[in-house]
């Protein structure tokens, strides 16, 4: 464990998670403004444009594979050396991209560049957690997704524009320059952590897994995390093939619709921020997931009235998205906290098993897909928000009783 005093909410502490959302940022632009080149990219490299969604798989995959490592990792080295070193090599790889010539290099360059992922989710969210106060910690986790949202609005217009008038290696260069910023701010503002964890082997990193995966009600949780982040992980993924290869749009026009979609979880965010004071912690997720379970079957709707379909779709997803927005920052919080075992480790555990779902949920959705197009999107939503209310429902529950007994509000 470190020893960290929580802290409160102020314009000095907020200067650290600024810095990190910058990174933050620069990581998830990584995907967004890739996803509409990948029409592009694949035409480029001579493959059929079935593999658009790869691009996002494999930066999700990369991002699992070093979790486990990168999280207790930083409880040993502490957070700061971790995140500085991980901002370095995220840099790096977001410019020997330019250097691919075929989809397998470009994939495994993508796959490196996921690294960035876990970097956030395993070393700084940890860090956030351990920083500020509970409710602290949920506001600036709100805030700093609201400002990383700026990703998945501008990436796509952004991406469309390469496109069209100049190259998509440039977004590339872009990135790595956002990423370089961001690591003078982590180094000047990122608090340095008193290590306090005993100077143990790293074979007891695998212990303290073994602790937290024991725990069934961090796997109920953590395991619910992805059920309601996938659908809007889909949407990202396949809007580019379902919007511009089926329903014919231009480039500009998909990049447009992303804004009312990513905007309901902007406003889902604020929201959030605006009466988390006000109502126990918890509540907003009990009201935001059948918002979310109606989006979806919305969609399912445009699924099975095709001449309706981008209505649908794009009233069903803001309503999925906002519902995330209010809901998924408190699941993350619950989820870390389910467990004693150090928080790096917890946090490593959590998006191992979140990036990895993510991995397997795209790429069988993609394959279904090349099959049955626009019914497979559809009901793969409702079903996973469906599936949210069995096990995940039920461990959250059980946290909201014992919060209440314990007089915690």
């Amino acid at each position: 464990m470190h020893n960290v005093q929580a802290t409160k909410l102020s314009r000095a502490t907020f200067m650290f998670p600024l810095a990190l959302v910058l990174f933050e940022f620069s990581v998830y632009i990584g995907n967004d403004l890739v996803q509409p080149a990948m029409l592009a990219i694949t035409k480029e490299f001579g493959v059929s444009s079935a593999w658009a969604p790869s691009s996002m798989s494999f930066y999700l995959l990369g991002g699992a594979c070093v979790a486990a490592i990168l999280g207790p990792l930083s409880d040993r080295l502490g957070r700061k050396k971790v995140l500085l070193g991980g901002v370095a090599f995220f840099t790096l790889c977001c410019l020997l991209i330019l250097l691919t010539n075929s989809i397998e290099s470009f994939l495994t360059l993508r796959f490196l560049q996921g690294f960035g992922l876990s970097v956030i989710s395993a070393v700084g969210y940890a860090a956030i957690q351990e920083t500020f106060e509970e409710r602290d910690a949920i506001k600036v986790m709100a805030l700093m997704a609201n400002i990383s949202l700026l990703a998945p609005l501008i990436g796509p217009v952004v991406g469309a524009f390469l496109i069209d008038h100049v190259s998509w290696h440039w977004g590339f260069i872009g990135i790595a320059f956002l990423a370089f910023l961001s690591g003078f701010g982590l180094k000047a503002k990122m608090p340095t952590t008193k290590q306090s964890i005993p100077k143990q082997p790293f074979s007891y990193i695998w212990d303290d897994f073994k602790k937290v995966f024991k725990n069934k009600r961090f796997l109920s949780l953590t395991l619910g995390l992805p059920m309601v982040a996938m659908p809007l992980m889909l949407w990202i993924a396949l809007s580019p093939v379902m919007l511009v290869d089926e329903l014919g749009l231009s480039s500009m026009q998909y990049g447009l619709a992303q804004f009312p979609v990513l905007g309901g979880l902007i406003l889902g965010n604020i929201v959030l921020l605006k009466i988390i004071d006000r109502l126990a912690l918890g509540r907003t997720v009990l009201l935001g997931l059948p918002i979310m379970l109606l989006g979806t079957a919305i969609v399912v709707v445009g699924v099975m009235l095709p001449q309706y379909f981008i209505y649908c779709v794009i009233i069903g997803m803001t309503m999925v998205s906002f519902g995330e927005g209010i809901s998924f920052s408190v699941l993350y919080r619950f989820a870390l906290m389910s467990s004693e075992v150090s928080k790096g480790t917890v946090a490593a555990a959590v998006s191992v098993l979140m990036m990895f779902s993510f991995f397997v949920v795209i790429e069988l959705i993609r394959m279904l897909y090349e099959q049955f197009h626009i019914l497979a999107y559809g009901f793969s939503c409702l079903a996973l928000i469906v599936l949210w209310f069995s096990f995940p429902r039920r461990a959250l529950m059980q946290v909201l009783q014992e919060r209440r007994e314990a007089g915690e509000f």
